[in-house]
């Protein structure tokens, strides 16, 4: 799909592709462990590994199924990763003779529970972008210090439509009775693909909505926008780069209940200061929709499948702790950065690219 990017720089020529090397994913819990339990907690290094490959692996050496090892999150295949899993402790003389050359434990520990999926917090990635000449570094620092003042859009990332990005067209044939599929997981799969899908087609609209705003004189929009020219000079108004209508559906950030915006100034002041932030729809039954013009627009990216439940996700995100080096000898700029859990770095990265990097990092499978 052609996106809308939230940056207003030219795109930055770099080179990046998800390797072990430039690419490392550290997993955030969302809580202390214990330190006693019936469930043994294990820091699992992996790489060149999907997740469910590496708890398949030592599922397969326990004899036991996959599902019984608890884990809070997918990490990427094409990457060093470091995340938590749990196992029953009964399990535990036998782990010790494990042996993998692509996945090593590196602390142990117990817990009372299962580690379910979506407890963490968050991740810290390592990205390293190579040939990176000194004028693409510095245009690399001010976009990153931009995002990190105001945040970026919270696309799903490429990563999420499979190797070829049509996983979502199978979704949508499924939810329409044109295809069955049997297998459970691939059918959730597929259709989390086409949500997801359904939302970034949402999320670009309200970007380019938001270019619109910030670039011309709200008279000269309301042909274009087809909406009241004091609507297009109220969203002018706002400070914060994604612009919210009546209707739409907020949120507090980072955790929090959904509320619909009714046009409160108070509300604008909590997204300047990020204690609430808008949100999208991923379509489905149990979706809330949001009204006015907001649900106009959303209306385009919504079908109310019975088959499947839905939810709201933040349409923007605030990068912490985001840090860089430019190290001109070997052409390469190196970043740290958090992003809370759900979210893409690879998103980050197409942010400052202002390109989609899918072709290049599945162009060769790994």
């Amino acid at each position: 799909m052609n996106r809308f990017y939230s940056l207003s720089h030219t795109p930055i020529a770099f080179h990046f592709r998800q390797t072990p090397r430039d690419f490392v994913v550290d997993e955030i819990p969302l809580y202390d462990f214990s330190g006693e339990g019936e469930h043994l907690v294990l820091h699992m290094r992996k790489k060149n590994l999907s997740t469910w490959d590496a708890l398949g692996r030592i599922a397969n050496h326990l004899g036991i199924n996959a599902r019984e090892i608890g884990y809070a999150g997918l990490k990427d295949k094409n990457a060093l990763t470091k995340q938590y899993i749990s196992i029953l402790k009964k399990h535990e003389e036998k782990l010790e003779s494990f042996n993998h050359e692509d996945i090593k434990f590196l602390d142990r520990t117990y817990h009372n529970n299962k580690i379910r999926l979506g407890h963490l917090k968050g991740n810290r990635f390592f990205i390293r972008l190579k040939k990176v000449n000194p004028t693409a570094a510095k245009k690399l620092s001010e976009a990153l210090k931009q995002i990190k003042k105001e945040g970026m859009p919270n696309f799903f990332g490429y990563q999420r439509f499979g190797s070829d990005g049509a996983n979502y067209k199978l979704g949508e044939a499924i939810l329409l009775g044109k295809r069955k599929e049997r297998n459970v997981k691939l059918k959730r799969l597929y259709i989390n693909a086409y949500q997801s899908h359904m939302f970034n087609l949402w999320l670009s609209r309200r970007l380019e909505i938001n270019s619109l705003v910030s670039s011309f004189e709200a008279k000269a929009l309301c042909d274009v926008l087809n909406m009241p020219e004091d609507v297009i000079t109220a969203l002018q108004a706002q400070a914060h780069p994604f612009k919210i209508f009546k209707g739409d559906i907020l949120k507090h950030y980072p955790h929090g209940a959904p509320f619909e915006y009714e046009g409160e100034a108070a509300d604008i002041e909590r997204i300047n200061s990020k204690e609430v932030v808008p949100t999208g729809l991923l379509l489905g039954k149990r979706s809330r929709r949001a009204s006015g013009l907001a649900g106009e627009i959303e209306k385009e990216f919504d079908m109310d499948y019975k088959q499947v439940d839905g939810d709201r996700r933040y349409a923007w995100v605030y990068p912490e702790d985001v840090e860089y080096e430019y190290k001109e000898n070997e052409a390469w700029f190196e970043m740290h950065f958090t992003l809370p859990k759900g979210c893409y770095a690879t998103v980050l990265v197409e942010e400052l690219a202002k390109r989609p990097l899918q072709v290049e990092n599945f162009s060769k499978e790994s």
